[in-house]
């Protein structure tokens, strides 16, 4: 998808218009020159043309290219539906996007007293700077959604031998999509099934680290049975433990039955991977997916230095 660039603006103050201008330069603080130029995650405004064009058609009030403190006037395609971490890439230039929309200052507001609303809180959005140059009137940018990539590992001597049919990998891999459905998140999701060996899980882990998988989800392997690898194994590899969604989880099912108290699983971050170590059972693993998908979402934004709500 093709996003055409209809104006390039600055202002030189924070909550005013801002001015159209022959061309603008992106640097590793965002705009030159303008106001909200900064070692911030909201450095390059964008607004559609079409946000504009149907402000102007519901209010009959002509307003010019920048009026709603806009650094980049676009059209093609419809910004809001855009999500953070999805990238618009030029001959020179990249931005990330980082944040859709804003709060609304009201009537306190330059841009409010100017044209009565404003349109950037609802339908705007936030990038910052992955690469420098300069953007003029007619730059064509090009849209590449970010896609948040999966990998489902169960450990079952069993099922890795053909015993049995795997169902808990499966059942992750349905409430993933369950999840991510009815969201503008483009997702990849892929499974392995390996015995309980603690060499085999250390040696894929480090390839999907490797190969910079956002989450690693694992079943299997969380007991105290002779063959429950999988703790012991991950947990060294942590460079960061994330604790209170384990025990959260522990303690809200334990209080009805106390054998979910066994489970030892972990949740951290290995390099830039999440890791999610769960139970074997379908049951264990739809308890805990219940819970952990609420994170999962902030965790990657937080992980790229974004602090969404």
């Amino acid at each position: 998808m093709k996003l055409s660039i209809r104006s390039v603006n600055i202002s030189k103050e924070k909550g005013t218009v801002k001015v159209p201008v022959k061309e603008i330069t992106l640097d590793h603080q965002g705009v030159v020159g303008d106001a909200h130029s900064g070692d911030w995650h909201r450095q390059v405004s964008l607004l559609g043309k079409e946000s504009i064009d149907r402000f102007i058609k519901a209010t009959s009030r002509h307003v010019t290219y920048g009026a709603f403190a806009e650094n980049l006037t676009t059209e093609g395609i419809a910004l809001a539906k855009t999500s953070p971490l999805d990238r618009f890439s030029g001959e020179e230039t990249e931005l990330e996007v980082t944040q859709i929309g804003k709060s609304c200052h009201g009537s306190g507001c330059a841009i409010f007293h100017e044209t009565g609303q404003c349109v950037m809180p609802k339908e705007g959005i936030f990038a910052r700077v992955i690469r420098q140059g300069t953007l003029r009137p007619g730059d064509i940018l090009t849209y590449k959604p970010r896609i948040f990539r999966f990998h489902v590992v169960t450990l079952s001597d069993r099922a890795s031998s053909g015993v049995y049919s795997d169902r808990s990998g499966p059942r992750i891999i349905e409430l993933l999509h369950d999840f991510f459905r009815n969201k503008p998140r483009q997702t990849e999701v892929r499974h392995t099934v390996i015995p309980d060996d603690s060499s085999a899980l250390r040696i894929l882990i480090g390839k999907l680290v490797n190969d910079s998988v956002d989450v690693i989800i694992t079943t299997g392997g969380t007991g105290i049975g002779p063959r429950d690898i999988t703790v012991e194994t991950v947990r060294p590899l942590l460079d960061k433990e994330i604790p209170g969604i384990m025990e959260m989880i522990r303690i809200k099912y334990g209080q009805a039955n106390p054998n979910a108290l066994l489970s030892r699983g972990v949740a951290g971050m290995i390099s830039e991977s999440l890791i999610y170590t769960l139970p074997g059972s379908v049951k264990a693993v739809q308890e805990y997916m219940a819970e952990t998908v609420k994170t999962m979402e902030h965790l990657i934004y937080m992980r790229h230095g974004l602090n969404i709500h």
